[in-house]
C-alpha cells in the first residue's frame, strides 16, 4: 500500500519528542571561527542591543516619554473624562477626546500607583507623579534621536551557541523575544559568556518585509542599512499625524486605497461609499472606482501645518470626499481622516485591488480558476450552504459549469455594461438563486462581490493545482482501501459543544471521488446519500462537505476547518464567531 504520512500542522508532542531522541545521539562540533562569535564590545553586539531595547513609544500619549512603557490596565483621567486602558486600541479613545475640541487645554492625569517597564525591560513601580517625570527625563525629548533601533526586528524564535574558552559546544540557548535577547547581549556585552548567533536569521524590516541573514557581517550590514530606514514615531501624539509632506504623499501613491467607514456632516454613509477606492496618482491626480465600476477623476493635494498633515481633495461630482482633511492617524496599511463637524474617512491599503475594470480584465479573472459560493444571500435569506463543495468553472465560450455531487451543471453567463457600471449574468436552469443579473461592486484577483436588488453574493477564487496541501488532502480523502462500505471513512467522534454524538452516525462509512461527490453507504454497499465536498484555503485549510438534507448527516453539512490530517485520520473543527470551538469532527479510515 502506498503510504502518504504527512501531517499538515506541527505537534509539539512530536516536535518534544523529536527533540530527545536526538539529545542522545553524539554530536560532532566543529569549533567556530573566530568572526563568529560575539564580541563583547563590537559594532554588532551594540547593534543587536539596540534593537532588542524595549519601544516605549507607543503609549507616548500616556507618558510623554519614548524610552519607558506603563504596563496595562491603567486608569487614566483624560479632559475631566475617566478612561480605563487596558490594550493599546484605548489610545485612540485618548486620541478622540483630545481632538473633539481644537481650542481646548488637554489634560491627562494617572491613577497612581502604576508600573512602567524601562528600556532595559525592567519594571518599576510608581507611586506619584513626581517619580514618574523623574524616568521621563531621563528619556530622549520629542522625536529626538535616542539608543533603540525600532525600524528591524529580529524574528523569533532565535538561538546561540554558547562556547567554553576553548570553543566547545556547551549549551545552546534559546530566545523567544526581545526582553529575553536584550539580558542575554547584556550577559555577551559583560564579558559573562562567549556565544555565537546560530543562523540563518530573518530580519523583520518596518515596511513588513523580510530578509535572511546567514552570517555577522550580513547580520551587521542589514541592521546598519534599516535602522535610520524608517521613522520611529518617538513624538508624544498617538498615530504618525507628524508625517512630512514629502512622506505622507509616497505612502498615499504606493497602492489603492478602500474606504472602509465614511461620516459626513455627523451623517453616517458608510454603506453608500463602503469599497470605494481611490488610487492618488502622480500629478495630483485622484482617480476613484465607485461600486459598480464607475470611475471618478479629482486633483488631490497635500500640505503640513500646525494642525498637522492635511490631504484636499476635490471631485466635480462628488461633493461628499471634496474637502480639506485632516490626517489623524496613520498605522500600517491604514489612514484615518477627519475634519471638524462630523466628517471621518477610514480607508486601508489594498494592492490587489483593480481600479480599471474592463470586460477583458473580468472575464480573464473568472477564467483563471475555480470559484466557490462563499456567501450568497437572496431575498434576506442566507443560502450559501446550499453551495458547499460546489464550485463554479467559466470557460472562454460563456460557458459556465457548476459542479453538484461529482456532476457537471452547465449553463451560461455573460459581462455585460449598464448605466450603473460592469454586470455579471449568470443562466443555469434548476439554480434561480444563481440566475441573475449581478452588478459587480468589487473586483480582486482572488474575490468579486456581486449585489442587485435585495441580493447579494461573495465568489473566492480556487487554485487547487500547484497547492501541495490540498493536493494532498485530495489524495487522502479519494484513495479507496476498499470499495463502498469497504474502502470508507467513519465518524469516530462528533463533539457538538460537550456532547459526543457520534452514535447516530456508528452505522455508515464515507467516500469522497475525485470528482467532488460524496457517497455515504451503510453495511452490504447499501447507498443512503450522496452529496458534495471541496478541500480548499482561505486563511487555512478547509474542507466543505454537504450531504443534502436528510438526517443524520445533515448537521454535517459545514465548511470545516482541518486542523490534522493523516492517511487514516482526519480532525476538523467548526469555530465560532469568537473565536470559540463548537463542534469537534473526527474521520477515520475504517479498518479491513
Amino acid at each position: 500500500m502506498k503510504s502518504k504520512m504527512r501531517i499538515l500542522l506541527l505537534i509539539p508532542f512530536f516536535a518534544l519528542l523529536f527533540f530527545t531522541s536526538c539529545q542522545e545521539e553524539a554530536v560532532e562540533v566543529t569549533p567556530p571561527a573566530e568572526s563568529e562569535a560575539l564580541v563583547a564590545d563590537s559594532q554588532l553586539t551594540s547593534f543587536i542591543s539596540a534593537t532588542s531595547k524595549m519601544d516605549g513609544s507607543k503609549d507616548n500619549i500616556i507618558d510623554n516619554a519614548s524610552c519607558i512603557s506603563v504596563s496595562l490596565p491603567v486608569t487614566v483621567t483624560v479632559n475631566g473624562l475617566e478612561v480605563i486602558v487596558d490594550s493599546e486600541e484605548d489610545f485612540e479613545v485618548i486620541e478622540a477626546i483630545f481632538d473633539e475640541f481644537e481650542e481646548d487645554l488637554d489634560k491627562l492625569e494617572m491613577l497612581f500607583p502604576i508600573t512602567i517597564v524601562n528600556s532595559e525591560h525592567e519594571e518599576v513601580v510608581i507611586n506619584n507623579a513626581d517619580e514618574l517625570e523623574a524616568y521621563v527625563k531621563e528619556c530622549s525629548g520629542d522625536n529626538e534621536v535616542d539608543d533603540d533601533i525600532e525600524c528591524i526586528d529580529f524574528q523569533y524564535p532565535i538561538s546561540f551557541s554558547v562556547y567554553d574558552t576553548e570553543f566547545q559546544v556547551i549549551d545552546v540557548v534559546t530566545i523567544e523575544n526581545d526582553r529575553e535577547l536584550h539580558r542575554f547581549v547584556k550577559r555577551v556585552a559583560n564579558a559573562e559568556v562567549l556565544a555565537s548567533l546560530n543562523f540563518p536569521v530573518t530580519m523583520l524590516l518596518s515596511d513588513g518585509s523580510s530578509v535572511v541573514v546567514n552570517n555577522n557581517e550580513e547580520l551587521e550590514k542589514t541592521i546598519n542599512e534599516a535602522k535610520d530606514a524608517c521613522d520611529e514615531d518617538d513624538d508624544n501624539d498617538y498615530g504618525d499625524d507628524d508625517f512630512t509632506k514629502e512622506r505622507l504623499d509616497e505612502y498615499l501613491k504606493i497602492c489603492p486605497w478602500v474606504v472602509y467607514e465614511f461620516k459626513r456632516d455627523n451623517q453616517d454613509n458608510t454603506a453608500e461609499y463602503k469599497e470605494y477606492a481611490l488610487n492618488f496618482k502622480e500629478d495630483n491626480v485622484v482617480v476613484m472606482r465607485a461600486r459598480g465600476g464607475d470611475i471618478l477623476t479629482g486633483t488631490w493635494s497635500t500640505r503640513v501645518t500646525d494642525r498637522g498633515a492635511l490631504l484636499k481633495m476635490e471631485f466635480e461630482n462628488l461633493a461628499d470626499f471634496t474637502l480639506e482633511w485632516i490626517v489623524y492617524d496613520i498605522e500600517y496599511g491604514k489612514i484615518k481622516l477627519y475634519e471638524t463637524g462630523g466628517n471621518r474617512i477610514i480607508m486601508k491599503k489594498n494592492c490587489d485591488v483593480v481600479i480599471d475594470i474592463t470586460k477583458e480584465r473580468i472575464k480573464n479573472y473568472l477564467q483563471e480558476c475555480l470559484w466557490r459560493v462563499a456567501r450568497l444571500s437572496v431575498d434576506g435569506a442566507d443560502n450559501e450552504k446550499d453551495y458547499i463543495g460546489t464550485p463554479l468553472k467559466f470557460f472562454e465560450n460563456n460557458v459556465v459549469k457548476l459542479r453538484v455531487n461529482g456532476e457537471l451543471v452547465e449553463g451560461t453567463y455573460e459581462v455585460g455594461v449598464r448605466n450603473t457600471g460592469f454586470v455579471l449574468k449568470i443562466n443555469l436552469e434548476g439554480r434561480p438563486d444563481l440566475k441573475l443579473e449581478w452588478a459587480i461592486t468589487f473586483l480582486e484577483p482572488g474575490l468579486i462581490k456581486l449585489e442587485n436588488e435585495n441580493n447579494k453574493m461573495v465568489l473566492k477564487r480556487h487554485c487547487p493545482e500547484g497547492d501541495e496541501d490540498i493536493n494532498y488532502i485530495n489524495d487522502v480523502l479519494t484513495t479507496a482501501w476498499g470499495a463502498g462500505w469497504d474502502g470508507g471513512w467513519i465518524v469516530a467522534s462528533y463533539i457538538d459543544g460537550d456532547e459526543e454524538k457520534k452514535e447516530a452516525f456508528e452505522l455508515y462509512a464515507i467516500t469522497f471521488s475525485e470528482e467532488g461527490k460524496i457517497n455515504v453507504y451503510k453495511e452490504n454497499n447499501d447507498l443512503q446519500y450522496s452529496g458534495s465536498w471541496l478541500a480548499y484555503r482561505n486563511e487555512g485549510l478547509f474542507l466543505g462537505m454537504h450531504f443534502g438534507t436528510e438526517a443524520p448527516f445533515n448537521t454535517l453539512n459545514h465548511r470545516w476547518m482541518i486542523k490534522s490530517i493523516t492517511e487514516t485520520r482526519v480532525e476538523l473543527k467548526d469555530y465560532t464567531a469568537e473565536g470559540g470551538i463548537e463542534r469537534i469532527l473526527v474521520l477515520e479510515q475504517k479498518e479491513w
